[in-house]
This record gives C-alpha cells, structure tokens and sequence, in this order.
C-alpha cells in the first residue's frame, strides 16, 4: 500500500525531513549508521501534507534506516518502509545509542528500511507515498476524508478529491461538535477528527481487515419486518471500511470471506477463512440485495452464517487469522 520514494529539489538549507504524502497520520523512528555504531531516536509525527525535520544542521552518515507506522486507531496497515535491518525503538520520545541490541525495559526491535534521501528545500528529506500519488493538499483532504469515515461520517471514496459527498459529510461534523467553517484549516484539526474516532463518535459498523489477503464482506440488515442482505464490499489488506446504514440501525449482521487474487476463497486446513455467526442468510457471488431467506438452494443462491452485531454505541468486526 506504501512506499518510501524519494524526491529531488534545489537545497537551501540542510536539514534532514520526512515529508508524508499518504493520507494517514504516522510516527516514524530514523536510524543512523556511521563509523560502525547505528543510533536510533523517535518518535517523530508526520501529519498528511507536512513535511517535519528529524536532524537539524548537516547531519552525515553512511547510511540511513526508517520504521514508518500509521496511529493505531486506524487498525492494522501495511508497512510503509521496507524490512533490511531489526534496531530498537523505545515507548514516547527516545534515543538509543548501539540500536542493534536493546538493553533496558520497554525497548523492542522493530524492521527498518534503508532510505537513500534526496535534495530538499529544507537540505535532504525522506518522502512516503501511497499509489495514489498525493500531493500535499490533496494527502491532507485524503486524510480528512478517511478519518470522517472511521468516525462514521460517511466521505468515501478516500480519494483526496472534494465533492459532494465529502462536503456534506463535514458540514455535518462542523455543525454537530458547533465548530466553525474554518476549522479544517487548523493545524489541529486531524486532532479533532482523531479524536472523533478514538472516542467512537460514530454510531455504526466498522469492518477492519487485520489479516495479508483481501475480505468480501456482506452485510444484513433490518428492513420492513425482514432481514435484507447486501454485498460484497472489498476490503484490501490491513483497511477498515464503515459501511453506510440505515439511520437508527441498532443490530446488523456481518458474513465475511477471505480470497485470492482469482476472487477465490482462501483455506486454511481444509476449511474456507470467513467470518460469520449463527444467523444463515442467503448470498450470492456476484454483487446483491436479497429479501428473502428461504429455499437459498432452490433459487441459486448461497446460504452463509451471519454473525449478529449490537450497534447502539457503535461496533468493530475484526477480521483476523485464526
């Protein structure tokens, strides 16, 4: 899902930065080998279309390592650095000299990637980058977007794109937490949205894939005295996705399944990887709305086990291997 890439541009100053294009709030740790002793320090945030220095000066060193991490709220998400070397880290703001060995309580080896930085306005920066290719603005309103979805108001596609949909789902966080319209423009306005999510704000379904392999997930709900089912929403490795609902759903029921790159299901001992309960609901393979649950068989339909999920104060499915 991430890459670190590298950018070049005319130096002015010398410092060294890491400069986030993805549209998720990260804390990052730097390694630093030279003359043969490797030193780490972090943990430095990096907010989506920010630039932030770790070394100030000019800053030398014959090689140089990171370990990228997204905030936890966000669930499990890809690695953003690659895997070339294990060095400790602490808890809160550390330094550790001789980082290829942990030594005291509450330091632990982490996989860091070597990076190999380019001129920068600031001297030399590290860029992190998602396929999508953000710039600045458009990775700040990518984040905004994703964390008013994990907060339950609904602003998907998470493109970096304003429209309709991103516009209404705002407002109607602005207007029910009577802040004012100029409050995405502060610096500490992911904070709030952050915050939002942390806090559960959203009433709703929340679908987190902490597992290597791409979910389908299926939903059902309760409509006119029956149960509707409806699917598949794709969830890629490591992404949550809020399904919208009907206002004042209380109780859902989530099916979901595990496939390959064919859209095959993927097993493990001789058993399909899914994600269920006891309530057996009608499916199909292709996309679906289904009303009505009996005969599945007898009218080419599937039947899968629905796991039932109590949603007044809000819900998270996790999808993990067992």
């Amino acid at each position: 899902m991430f890459a670190a890439i590298v950018l070049s541009a005319s130096p002015a100053r010398a410092d060294l930065e890491i400069c986030n294009r993805t549209s998720f709030i990260v804390e990052a740790a730097i390694g630093i080998e030279d003359q043969g002793v490797t030193a780490t320090r972090g943990w430095f945030r990096v907010d989506p279309g920010a630039c932030r220095a770790v070394m100030r000066g000019d800053p030398s060193f014959e090689r140089l390592f990171a370990h990228v991490r997204a905030l936890p709220l966000y669930g499990a998400v890809k690695p953003m650095h690659g895997n070339e070397v294990q060095l400790c880290v602490g808890d809160g703001e550390f330094l550790i000299a001789g980082a290829r060995d942990c030594k005291r309580d509450r330091q632990r080896l982490v996989p860091f990637g070597e990076m190999q930085p380019r001129a920068s306005e600031a001297g030399r920066a590290i860029f992190l980058a998602e396929p999508a290719d953000y710039g600045p603005e458009q990775a700040r309103l990518a984040a905004v977007q994703r964390l008013l979805t994990l907060a339950g108001y609904n602003a998907e596609p998470v493109d970096g794109v304003a429209g309709p949909k991103t516009d209404a789902a705002l407002a109607r966080f602005l207007r029910e937490r009577n802040l004012p319209d100029d409050a995405p423009a502060a610096s500490a306005f992911l904070d709030l949205l952050a915050s939002a999510v942390r806090e559960g704000a959203g009433a709703g379904l929340l679908w987190c894939n902490e597992t290597a392999h791409t979910v389908m997930a299926a939903l059902g709900v309760e409509e006119d005295g029956g149960v509707v089912t409806r699917g598949w929403w794709r969830i890629e490795a490591g992404a949550c996705l809020r399904p919208e609902l009907p206002q004042k759903t209380v109780k859902a029921y989530s099916f979901a399944e595990a496939v390959d790159g064919a859209g095959a299901v993927i097993e493990r001992k001789g058993k399909a990887l899914t994600w269920g309960g006891a309530m057996r609901l009608c499916v199909r393979n292709s996309r679906f709305e289904i009303r009505e649950h009996k005969d599945c068989a007898a009218r080419g339909l599937a039947t899968q086990g629905f796991a039932t999920v109590e949603l007044p104060a809000g819900a998270t499915v996790r999808f993990q291997e067992p």
